[in-house]
């Protein structure tokens, strides 16, 4: 066990799976209490039976980032079992696929609603308290489709880009008041959510290889690469960062290289 998160409570949404998943792994690894929160809160108690093994404390949250009752619910059981929050990683999204006239207008408002509404309601839940605190760290999960755009991923692709404007007027909004609030934008990777977007495509294989090939790097990126740079935004490690967007990406946004169809 570390200790560089020693002393912090975190909640971290869409951690049922895949990167959101790692990152409370890999928060309650480093001495965070780590509420774990999902829709599926069977999926959630998977979660934390893992991070107990390991020596860890964690709490199960099921709810629906898009409805402010279930947010303001899932954080007050998390206060009073752990205490205040001091970290917030809003890492909870769907990827609809298809260019913007193919997108339906279902599929539209739900990704608005989980990608963008729901940060902006588990933020809003969380930020006064950190204020009080005169101490917090928030992440939003963007991705470099939010910078470059991707082939068929219109609608994701704009609320990641959301997702950046809004962690630059965050952070202006509460530098001064001892809470810092940054992005992350990760590259392709290694994820559930990106194996059930090439079972979409045809030719999958070919299209897994052009990933690889895109990235400088030579290779999609590992949860465990995001998690870590996760670690450092949340730690004192970065106490001067605030208001920035890290492109955890292997290199593909200096290039701007993207398969094709």
């Amino acid at each position: 066990m570390g200790t560089r998160l020693a002393g912090r409570v975190a909640l971290v949404t869409g951690a049922a799976r895949g990167i959101g998943r790692g990152i409370a792994l890999k928060f309650a690894l480093e001495g965070a209490q780590v509420g774990v929160l999902d829709l599926d809160e069977l999926a959630c108690q998977a979660v934390v039976n893992d991070i107990v093994l390991s020596g860890g404390e964690a709490l199960a949250l099921g709810a629906d980032i898009t409805n402010e009752r279930d947010v303001k619910d899932a954080v007050n059981r998390l206060r009073t079992r752990f205490g205040p929050v001091t970290a917030l990683v809003n890492n909870a999204a769907i990827m609809p696929t298809g260019t913007l006239h193919e997108t339906s207008v279902e599929d539209f408002d739900r990704c608005i609603a989980v990608n963008f509404k729901g940060s902006y309601l588990v933020s809003r839940v969380i930020v006064p308290g950190m204020l009080e605190l005169g101490k917090g760290s928030i992440i939003h999960m963007s991705s470099t489709t939010g910078i470059l755009g991707l082939p068929g991923l219109a609608v994701y692709s704009a609320t990641k880009g959301a997702l950046i404007a809004l962690t630059r007027a965050m952070s202006t909004d509460y530098a001064k008041f001892g809470v810092r609030v940054n992005a992350i934008a990760p590259g392709t990777i290694d994820t559930p959510m990106l194996h059930e977007f090439l079972a979409k495509q045809t030719n999958q294989a070919r299209l897994r290889k052009e990933f690889d090939e895109m990235h400088p790097i030579g290779r999609i990126g590992t949860i465990d690469e995001v998690a870590n740079v996760c670690v450092f935004l949340i730690s004192d490690d970065s106490s001067f960062v605030t208001g920035a967007t890290y492109e955890v990406d292997g290199g593909l946004s200096v290039r701007g290289t993207q398969p094709q169809d």
